[in-house]
């Protein structure tokens, strides 16, 4: 399992003439398809159609209006969405998230109800070719199992569209239960207004940032070798202000790569949660730390896996001010009694 924001550097592809031709090949697919959604980048005005019920023989739609505005990440092998839907009992913000995997050559999508923060829906998976997406996957709805396709239609067009449809016998038969159409207001990502009562512990990190990382070569090993790279950062917020999303790319000393940070407030348990995209397995989203703020320092704590040994990692950001700030990862081989910090990242903000 590929740890949080761990660059092996065994993992890191050393360059073009050691490569072999499987990761050459992988490597032409993933760019050739990192324009695939530049359709759907900006703002735009969303006009909805959904069934009341679903598979329920139900022929009661409801109609409501909502906003979208759309980002690419991981060098375009990535994106996410944001979104106001204007149900008629109740506005609510939810976004989507999506990277490509080149060893399938398929985008996975997950979905985020911005009520349920601390869940993220099984991803649909699938392709987009010529005009339309189909991304098919597997949920449960009312403790049955269900299979979800996505499809995108006309999407080069000036409205394009997208539909939800639930098969209840694996494929056999679907039933369309939600209609999406899509107007631009804008070409360019501007993120959609916050809430009011939206907590504002990561404010500070909006914008973009230039990053100076220390970190060590070798984890729980006693190691006290250091290595030094750069890399930029630039996030954005999302769900009204209770979740920001960061895009990241890393010039690592075995390799560049992106990842992709997101986090999601918890009104309940009143804590963040963070999760983790790494563009070296992008099939995969990291369980997510928790954790808060407390005088001016935020530590959020999860469990990973190191050679086969379950661990604690802890992230803390801390020293904030307007233009700078700084992160930290430590690892507890014990459950926590001792921690060994092996990531240290100064930021600073570009003007």
């Amino acid at each position: 399992m590929m740890n949080r924001r761990d660059v092996m550097i065994a993992m890191a592809m050393a360059g073009a003439a050691a490569a072999s031709p499987s990761v050459l090949a992988n490597g032409k697919a993933a760019s050739a398809h990192a324009h695939d959604w530049d359709w759907l980048i900006g703002n735009w005005d969303v006009w909805h159609r959904r069934l009341k019920e679903r598979l329920a023989n139900n022929n009661d739609w409801q109609e409501f209006n909502g906003k979208s505005v759309f980002w690419t990440t991981l060098n375009g092998l990535g994106n996410v969405d944001d979104n106001v839907v204007e149900l008629p009992d109740g506005i609510y913000r939810g976004l989507s998230i999506r990277s490509f995997d080149p060893a399938t050559e398929q985008w996975a999508i997950w979905w985020m109800d911005g009520r349920y923060p601390t869940r993220l829906d099984p991803p649909v998976l699938g392709r987009i070719e010529a005009d339309t997406g189909t991304f098919i996957g597997k949920d449960t709805l009312r403790g049955k199992p269900v299979v979800v396709r996505f499809r995108w239609l006309d999407i080069h067009s000036k409205r394009p569209n997208w539909e939800q449809a639930f098969s209840p016998d694996d494929g056999k038969t679907w039933e369309v239960n939600w209609r999406n159409y899509f107007t631009r207001t804008s070409a360019k990502p501007t993120s959609l207004p916050r809430l009011d009562d939206a907590p504002r512990d990561f404010d500070f990190l909006v914008g973009s940032w230039q990053v100076s990382n220390r970190r060590l070569k070798q984890r729980l090993a006693g190691s006290t070798q250091w290595e030094e790279f750069d890399n930029t950062l630039t996030n954005w917020a999302v769900l009204g202000g209770f979740g920001n999303v960061a895009d990241n790319t890393f010039n690592a000393p075995g390799g560049a790569f992106h990842g992709v940070s997101l986090r999601a407030y918890d009104r309940d348990s009143k804590q963040w949660l963070s999760w983790w995209m790494d563009s070296r397995n992008p099939s995969q989203i990291s369980t997510p730390e928790r954790g808060s703020f407390k005088d001016g320092v935020g530590t959020f704590i999860g469990d990973d896996v190191h050679e086969g040994k379950q661990v604690k990692v802890r992230a803390q950001w801390s020293r904030i001010t307007p233009s700078s700030a700084r992160w930290e990862q430590a690892w507890s081989a014990d459950n926590g009694a001792t921690w060994e910090t092996n990531w240290v990242s100064e930021l600073t903000r570009k003007a």
